[in-house]
């Protein structure tokens, strides 16, 4: 303790006794560390507090506080199924949407398939038919053939198309409509030639399949008008859709052209009376051929190459010379006029000449019923056909340009 005391004394003795005095002498500051109940970081000057008490709640204020909780809870529960009823409806809203849109889209695009069917196939290859008889058998084939691949690409085009739930009897409807249009227009491109090229029970065998064929064009018809057309209308109706055209398509202009008789006018062909042979075969070895040498109108005999001026009359006629320079008779030949021009439809004048000897000529007479375009260029096709086993045919037709006057 005495060298605690010197060191304290500043380098000065202290006697041992003073040693209380040291202690004494720590400032009041300082003396809390010193005891052992009170922290190193405590000071004497702050003031002890005691934690409060909880404060034990009632009864009631528990039973206020369950009724709030239960309440929120119900608010959220309702709020929740609010929200969940929300998207409900606009799930179903946006469903029926696509719906209503899924079936006018597939009412269009039917539409104009249809329309094209009808209008850009149908309608254009039976007026091309109604002017068979001014074109050549080969042409005529191949602008047929066009027609069906125009029908063809409107059939895949269909079986491509997005077809709802509710359409689906009407599509299937529609394909067998469109199968049977481009099938039926095949068939027919197969047999124009004969139905143009041949004489007697050949070309009337053909132009009696061609008219046979007309049926199928019918059925498409009503398929289309029996069962595509109602079956959309149904589907639409039961969707409540309204203010939607349904289109129609008919491809069969008329049932005129069901007649065999009918068919072969409008090609301008003439069905043979018929004698029991089979004229699609040559009547006997040897040469077959006819020429034509010459076509008249009235008394004027038609010039090749300039404006033929010609009167017209009630009684007119065409006359049309020819002569058979086979080695055989021919049977049932088949003469054609046919004026074409103006502003109206062509006329079609048909005759046969049931049999002409072999090296003999013949007189086919063609009357003019009704009115050619008067005052107007035309063009007269005169057309021999051509006989069984008949090899060179370019002297079998003959063409004229006219003007018809009033007489």
């Amino acid at each position: 303790m005495a060298s605690i005391g010197a060191g304290f004394a500043g380098g000065r003795a202290t006697p041992a006794g003073d040693a209380r005095d040291l202690c004494d002498f720590v400032p009041p500051t300082s003396r809390s560390y010193l005891r052992p109940d009170v922290s190193f970081f405590d000071e004497d000057d702050e003031p002890r507090t005691r934690a409060p008490r909880p404060r034990r709640a009632s009864g009631r204020d528990v039973s206020a506080d369950t009724q709030t909780i239960r309440v929120r809870q119900a608010a959220a529960a309702i709020g929740l199924i609010v929200v969940l009823l929300l998207l409900v409806f606009v799930v179903k809203s946006c469903q029926s949407s696509a719906k209503e849109n899924a079936l006018k889209d597939y009412n269009r695009e039917v539409a104009t398939i249809a329309n094209g069917s009808s209008r850009e196939v149908g309608a254009e290859f039976f007026r091309l038919l109604g002017n068979g008889g001014s074109e050549s058998p080969q042409d005529l084939q191949t602008a047929i053939s066009s027609f069906r691949v125009q029908a063809d690409q409107q059939l895949k085009q269909a079986e491509g198309l997005s077809v709802p739930d509710e359409m689906r009897g009407a599509h299937q409807s529609l394909l067998t409509a469109l199968e049977w249009r481009r099938d039926g227009l095949d068939y027919v491109a197969q047999r124009i030639r004969t139905a143009l090229g041949d004489s007697g029970d050949a070309a009337d065998e053909a132009i009696k399949q061609i008219a046979g064929q007309m049926q199928v064009f019918l059925a498409s018809d009503v398929a289309y008008g029996t069962r595509v057309r109602p079956a959309i209308k149904s589907a639409l109706d039961d969707a409540e859709i309204g203010g939607q055209e349904i289109a129609t398509s008919v491809f069969l202009p008329s049932q005129d052209w069901l007649q065999p008789d009918v068919v072969a006018q409008q090609l301008g062909q003439q069905l043979s009376a018929g004698s029991g042979r089979d004229s699609g075969e040559p009547t006997g070895p040897g040469l077959h051929g006819t020429n034509i040498d010459s076509v008249s109108y009235g008394d004027t005999i038609l010039q090749p190459g300039t404006p033929n001026q010609l009167t017209y009359a009630a009684d007119s006629t065409f006359s049309v010379k020819f002569t058979n320079g086979g080695d055989n008779d021919e049977f049932d030949v088949k003469v054609t006029v046919r004026i074409q021009g103006g502003s109206g439809e062509p006329i079609t004048l048909t005759d046969t000449i049931d049999r002409i000897a072999p090296k003999a000529a013949a007189t086919a007479n063609l009357a003019l019923e009704e009115s050619p375009p008067l005052g107007a260029a035309v063009t007269i096709r005169v057309r021999v056909a051509p006989v069984p086993g008949e090899e060179k045919t370019d002297n079998n037709e003959a063409e004229y340009q006219g003007i018809f006057a009033e007489g």
